[in-house]
């Protein structure tokens, strides 16, 4: 049975809501949540963008059951790996026990903002294999000495750590990250539901982990409501990450997505109050080998009646799968 997830969108509420958000979706019966770590939204409609390692620690406390995650926190430009690791064994504490570290190469979108430039995309795949290093290392409750092709580290050590250290989850979307998420990661994560990811990433060393998908739907018993938000919102989504992770700012992915229709958008992600519409989606995630899809709710003051819905219909449906 595929496990089916919540995701806190931090691009289209704030913070206090992040969190009622995620209480209801534990009310609702979610099996685990997953929270996006963005300095920017995607596009000017959605207008959020808090701090996400705050929002997780105030979820932390006010949940009891379900599981919290990053999707996906970038190690090595805004945070440097040592932050990270630090950030991660204290949510590990907090949420006794319930936290996974996701971890992904970036995008421009919310990394720029530091002013590093934004290099080729095989040298992100390399400040990422480096920085896993790092913050595993640190949550082993190693001594960290490392100089490295991109990133130092000074007598590094945590001193409050979890009694285990969290699951590390590895964002890939191709070949070359895949592989890295084999070697290196505890679980498998990606935004499509694509046979060829969950196989490269058994082929190197992850057959049996878990692989954990993403699917946005636009709840609304008005289906044509749904489809206006959904492009109005999330029609960045039809650009793919090779497109989507080097756009620098909001206006870029605006002006990338001009020519999009509202048509494109429902003909890519369920739109209105089909139960079985979303059905056929999350199966395509199993069918690619997927344990686990985390669900996106377009809107952020939709959430209320999206979680009555799961909980009364959806959840119920997804459970027979």
């Amino acid at each position: 049975m595929v496990r089916i997830g919540y995701t806190m969108m931090t691009e289209q509420a704030g913070p206090r809501d992040l969190v009622d958000h995620v209480v209801g979706a534990e009310r609702a019966g979610f099996d685990f949540s997953v929270a996006s770590d963005h300095y920017f939204p995607w596009l000017d409609s959605q207008g959020h963008a808090p701090y996400v390692w705050s929002v997780l620690g105030a979820a932390a406390q006010a949940t009891t059951r379900i599981p919290l995650m990053t999707y996906v926190t970038c190690p090595g430009f805004r945070y440097h790996p040592a932050v990270v690791a630090q950030k991660a064994a204290t949510m590990q504490i907090l949420s006794q026990g319930r936290f996974r570290l996701g971890l992904g190469s970036g995008e421009n979108l919310n990394e720029h903002v530091v002013g590093p430039g934004w290099p080729a995309a095989h040298v992100r795949l390399e400040r990422l294999e480096e920085a896993v290093g790092i913050v595993r290392s640190l949550l082993d409750g190693d001594l960290v000495n490392h100089h490295g092709t991109h990133f130092d580290v000074e007598d590094a050590r945590l001193w409050d750590l979890p009694d285990a250290p969290p699951p590390i989850g590895i964002a890939a979307s191709g070949p070359a990250s895949c592989a890295l998420a084999g070697r290196l990661g505890d679980l498998l994560v990606a935004v499509a539901p694509e046979r060829d990811l969950v196989t490269a990433f058994g082929e190197h060393g992850g057959s049996g982990k878990p692989c954990v998908g993403q699917l946005p739907v636009s709840y609304d018993p008005d289906r044509e409501a749904a489809v206006r938000r959904a492009h109005d919102q999330f029609r960045w989504a039809l650009g793919g990450w090779a497109v989507n992770a080097e756009l620098p700012a909001p206006a870029g992915f605006a002006e990338a997505t001009r020519y999009v229709r509202p048509e494109d958008v429902a003909d890519t992600i369920p739109c209105g109050d089909d139960v079985d519409a979303v059905t056929e989606a999350v199966r395509r995630y199993a069918e690619a080998g997927f344990t686990e899809v985390a669900l996106v709710q377009i809107g952020g003051d939709q959430q209320e009646p999206f979680l009555a819905w799961a909980r009364s219909a959806l959840l119920p449906a997804l459970r027979a799968l």
